[in-house]
């Protein structure tokens, strides 16, 4: 381009990274709703399984451009890069194949992002961080734990957009983006990892300090209502690196569904997707640590051994479960006794690795009376037992405390929570749709449309436009589902997706996750069938 394409980029892009992420997250929902309510899969023939491949049916359908419409809303002046006054003039729109135009949006997407971040990042130094009022209240400790490393975050996005910059005017067709964000990654993504295993710092003080400090918090306040934070928060400004490496991750992704097989863009784009999910997985394990560490010493000072004593904390452990069940009392033979002392009350502490049997006493303490390696229990479920043996199930220990094999009968209090305490407890037995061996069968899909939180720690927090494997789910409102694209699991409402019933759809979604993950061998054999948990 003859014009600085930063000039170009910031003229048209007013949007903050937090609006972009929405709008497009939100413009992908729609998409997918659109694909999964029009395409009739009986009507498909075998050629339109794989339009990347099929030869196109006439001159016209070459010329015309895809009408892609993502974010094409008179108010939000993002623009595509067809919309381009250079690319509009320069005669390639009735030229390029409509596979490579698509390609071209997905890569100029990454970088008009990379624009709204850096743009975003840049607000929240300028008018937070270096704020004089603000300064005068924090101390310098609680300064350096609330904005962390953000100046290295935003010193390598500025690197990282320049150089993004230039490959774009090098020529108005783009040539790659993707080896670019591996020569990054590589070198200079680190910083996020920092940054994000500050975040428990981090959220910890921020919530202290809108406690302690009314200063801060009216400060703060004030300065959310300026103009150009177009209201969002100061929580959402901080949060802005980890979203982004994730989210970049993901647009590395859909370039790669989107590159030729076999050639050297899809090389380059498996390099750049890999390197990402190593410095996403990072960021990942820095979150947890701490917070695991913690939360092992809080459950050791709870623990009264009354049998022979086990070590609980081990930097390799973490928490997977907690709670109360209803034990049954006596053999197997008194179930259909109808009686009130027919439970009593049990609470279980399940580790990644290991089980702790326990009944709670005086004192918020716990009493272990029994344990076992995770990978020496079995459950089976008891079915059409009546009322009151309803969300029953039957626990194994093949090798407890004792050296012996024990059995409990055990009833939860709903069937989700009995579905879930099973999953945790035998993580690799059949579920409702699909065995946990299998990754071809069309089981069934669902697209999040409402953003969910994790509240526990067997459940998964879903990020807008998730698309997940359905492996299980109850009658009360609960899923057990795999995200498509890092093969997390975990339990989450129904009510925080929509089920994709295409199975068109589904089939290509599976396909491009297979795709994504092809220069992993090990991973990819083992998809469908990993235990995040």
């Amino acid at each position: 381009f003859s014009c600085n394409l930063s000039d170009l980029l910031c003229s048209f892009l007013g949007l903050l990274y937090q609006e972009y992420r929405d709008k497009s997250t939100r413009e992908e929902i729609e998409t997918r709703r659109l694909q999964d309510s029009q395409t009739d899969p009986e009507e498909t023939s075998p050629s339109e399984e794989t339009p990347s491949e099929a030869e196109p049916t006439s001159t016209i359908e070459n010329k015309a451009p895809p009408q892609i419409n993502l974010l094409r809303n008179s108010n939000s002046r993002f623009n595509l890069w067809q919309d381009l006054p250079e690319v509009q003039s320069s005669g390639v729109l009735s030229i390029l194949q409509p596979d490579e135009i698509k390609l071209q949006e997905a890569m100029f997407e990454l970088v008009t992002s990379e624009a709204s971040y850096y743009k975003s990042l840049n607000l929240l130094v300028s008018h937070f961080m270096e704020n004089e009022r603000l300064k005068k209240i924090l101390h310098q400790s609680e300064a350096h734990i609330l904005f962390s490393n953000v100046l290295d975050v935003m010193a390598v996005s500025e690197r990282f957009l320049l150089d993004l910059e230039q490959r774009v005017e090098e020529n108005i067709v783009i040539s790659d983006v993707c080896d670019i964000v591996y020569q990054h990654t590589v070198n200079h993504f680190s910083v996020y990892i920092t940054y994000v295993s500050n975040q428990t710092y981090q959220e910890r003080t921020y919530k202290q300090l809108l406690q302690d400090k009314p200063a801060f918090r009216e400060v703060i306040s004030q300065l959310e209502l300026d103009p150009k934070c177009k209201g969002l928060s100061f929580s959402s400004f901080l949060i802005l690196p980890f979203q982004r490496i994730t989210r970049l991750k993901l647009l590395v992704q859909n370039i790669l569904k989107k590159v030729e097989e076999k050639s050297d863009r899809e090389s380059t784009a498996l390099d750049a997707h890999k390197e990402l999910e190593t410095v996403v997985k990072a960021c990942n394990e820095g979150v947890r640590k701490m917070s695991r560490t913690e939360q092992m010493i809080s459950i050791q000072k709870k623990l009264e051994f009354k049998i022979k004593s086990v070590p609980i904390i081990s930097h390799s452990r973490w928490l997977l479960k907690q709670g109360e069940l209803q034990q049954m009392n006596g053999p197997k033979t008194s179930r259909t006794l109808r009686t009130k002392k027919l439970f009593r009350e049990i609470y279980l502490f399940l580790f990644n690795d290991l089980l702790v049997i326990c009944r709670q006493i005086p004192g918020d303490k716990y009493q272990v009376f029994d344990s076992a390696p995770r990978g020496l229990l079995r459950v089976e479920e008891l079915e059409d037992q009546g009322q009151s043996l309803a969300n029953v199930f039957i626990l194994r220990l093949l090798e407890n405390a004792d050296d012996r094999e024990a059995s409990y009968m055990l009833k939860a209090s709903s069937q989700s929570e009995m579905k879930r305490w099973m999953i945790s407890l035998a993580p690799n037995r059949r579920t409702k749709f699909v065995s946990f061996t299998s990754r071809l069968v069309d089981c069934p899909q669902i697209q999040c449309v409402h953003p969910y939180v994790a509240q526990q720690p067997d459940e998964l927090s879903l990020e807008l436009a998730d698309v997940l494997n359905i492996l299980d789910k109850t009658d009360d409102g609960w899923i057990f589902g795999e995200r498509l694209h890092d093969q997390e699991r975990g339990w989450f409402p129904s009510s925080m997706g929509e089920e994709i019933l295409n199975p068109k759809i589904r089939a290509q979604n599976l396909k491009e996750c297979f795709r994504v993950h092809k220069s992993d061998d090990s991973q990819r054999r083992k998809l469908g069938s990993r235990n995040r948990q």
